[in-house]
């Protein structure tokens, strides 16, 4: 994806970008590069996006593709997004880091705030329907 400002900029509140555009703009750069099948569509984006949160949050990437060891060509497909996916995950790390600055500058204590934005993350994307585009 590409966008008219930096995860920097994210990051220091000069950009309102969030989580709602990153899913939203994600989705439709799957659905570009999936075509019209809705059920492959949905597969491709949540792949995705995990792939990108985990390494936004600094995940163990080996343990997150052991996660699909039952299926080679997922594991496959995800190694080869890794490179692809850097700028998206970038991006998906300013926004969350955003998330925990916003908490911080209103007085929670650092931890707090990191499980706080994990927590709302977890809520915001859990049973999510796909972002309309």
């Amino acid at each position: 994806m590409e966008w008219e400002f930096t995860p920097d900029d994210v990051v220091k509140g000069r950009s309102a970008y969030g989580l709602a555009e990153f899913r939203r703009d994600l989705a439709e750069e799957v659905r570009a590069n999936t075509g019209g099948d809705a059920q492959r569509h949905a597969r491709t984006f949540h792949l995705l996006y995990d792939l990108c949160h985990a390494l936004a949050t600094d995940k163990d990437i080996e343990a997150h593709l052991g996660a699909y060891a039952y299926d080679p060509p997922t594991v496959q497909f995800l190694r080869e997004m890794l490179e692809p996916m850097a700028g998206n995950a970038a991006m998906l790390g300013a926004v969350l880091q955003r998330q925990i600055v916003d908490r911080v500058e209103a007085g929670m204590p650092l931890q707090a705030a990191i499980d706080d934005v994990a927590a709302w993350h977890r809520k915001m994307v859990s049973g999510e329907t796909l972002p309309a585009h």
